[in-house]
């Protein structure tokens, strides 16, 4: 099973977001600009006025890669991670579940979805967006 995420102050609000299966991104007060991953302050203007918003969960795959050696921990066989653009514009790092490897490709479209860890928590993963 999929290890558990580790929460911090600065994280502990996407991570409870994803248990309640909601995707959310940070946004800054001032400048109006998305970012991920949680940090303390805006990474253009440096404000540390911050507000929560949700995301839709769309993206489109722009890149992958496959762990050979070692073993990902947790896996049974190592998950494609995969670099998402997603439609706001945010790029986001994580697992692509339901393509085999040798059918991934630039472009595919996906949507994102929740995965059970070893602790019972939640973590995005994405899906292929079905047709």
């Amino acid at each position: 099973m999929r290890p558990d995420p580790i929460l911090r102050i600065d994280t502990a609000f996407f991570w409870e977001a994803c248990e309640r299966g909601e995707f959310v991104a940070q946004k800054c007060g001032p400048c109006d600009i998305l970012w991920h991953p949680p940090r303390p302050m805006c990474p253009k203007c440096h404000n540390t006025e911050k507000e929560v918003q949700q995301l839709s969960g769309l993206g489109t795959v722009v890149s992958w890669c496959v762990a050979v050696r070692p073993q990902a921990f947790g896996f049974e066989e190592s998950p494609i991670a995969a670099l998402i653009e997603l439609d706001e514009g945010l790029r986001f790092v994580s697992n692509i579940e339901g393509v085999a490897e040798e059918d991934m490709q630039p472009g595919i479209r996906v949507q994102v979805a929740f995965a059970d860890t070893s602790g019972g928590k939640k973590v995005p993963v994405f899906k292929p967006v079905s047709e």
